[in-house]
């Protein structure tokens, strides 16, 4: 997929990328750029990151004693 960046340097984002990533109006996005290429990361509200560590282990983490 290809968008055009116009006179004003705005950028529309294809209906099928918004849809899979369900982007909304006045989301914001992080422009990160690594090796010439520029990576936009969508900002995730607190609540839409509740619970992403369900099920991690946690018995392998250092104590506190073990840190700097």
């Amino acid at each position: 997929m290809q968008a055009t960046i116009s006179e004003k340097y705005q950028v529309v984002i294809p209906k099928a990328i918004r849809e899979h990533y369900a982007l909304k109006p006045k989301q914001k996005l992080t422009f990160i750029e690594k090796d010439r290429l520029l990576i936009l990361v969508p900002e995730s509200s607190l609540e839409d990151l509740r619970g992403i560590a369900s099920g991690v282990d946690i018995s392998n983490i250092r104590d506190k004693s073990d840190r700097f």
